[in-house]
């Protein structure tokens, strides 16, 4: 299975690495920090007190976006858990309607997400809601970056969804399973 949309399932994967480099870069220097401090008040001096404010919070906010803008890229690579011990033992045309199905419902749930996660979105804009740690972020910023990462996999499902139902509609015995396929996505 080919996604004609993955340069963008990418851009979300570059999002979910940055994320993740920049969680790593704050807890290293604020362990830095405090290493210098240590070592300061070890050979009898004073401490220089520099600190990352609020490390945790942002680390918590980048993590948002580590899982969720990564999300439709590992769903395009074919990486998330799936329950395919049951199904992979189908046969060919009845599993490609058994994927639809799945498919159909993934897809209506992640709409569904997507549309409660912008009214959310909407309602931290109308309240100007921030966020209760020490560096008071507007609580929409995460939650832009949430909606984003679903509406990327929301992209990948439905691109899923019409390969699979064409597949089912045209010729469900020749369907050959995404996850079989080694040439997926790459």
């Amino acid at each position: 299975m080919s996604f004609r949309l993955m340069p963008l399932y990418r851009l979300g994967g570059l999002g979910a690495a940055i994320s993740m480099v920049a969680i790593c870069g704050l807890v290293s220097l604020q362990v830095l920090f405090r290493l210098v401090d240590a070592l300061l008040v070890l050979f009898g001096s004073s401490r220089l007190g520099i600190e990352v404010t609020g490390v945790s919070e942002l680390a918590s906010f980048l993590l948002v976006g580590a899982t969720f803008l990564g999300i439709a890229y590992t769903f395009t690579h074919h990486a998330h858990i799936r329950m395919s011990l049951v199904i992979q033992r189908l046969p060919a045309a009845i599993r490609a309607f058994t994927e639809l199905f799945c498919l159909l419902v993934a897809t209506a749930l992640n709409l569904l997400l997507c549309v409660s996660l912008w009214a959310l979105m909407r309602e931290s804009i109308e309240f100007n809601d921030v966020s209760s740690g020490l560096l008071a972020i507007p609580i929409w910023i995460p939650q832009l970056v949430l909606l984003i990462g679903m509406a990327l996999m929301n992209l990948a499902l439905l691109e899923a969804l019409w390969m699979t139902a064409r597949t089912a509609f045209t010729s469900p015995s020749s369907y050959q399973p995404a996850d079989d396929d080694t040439s997926a996505g790459h």
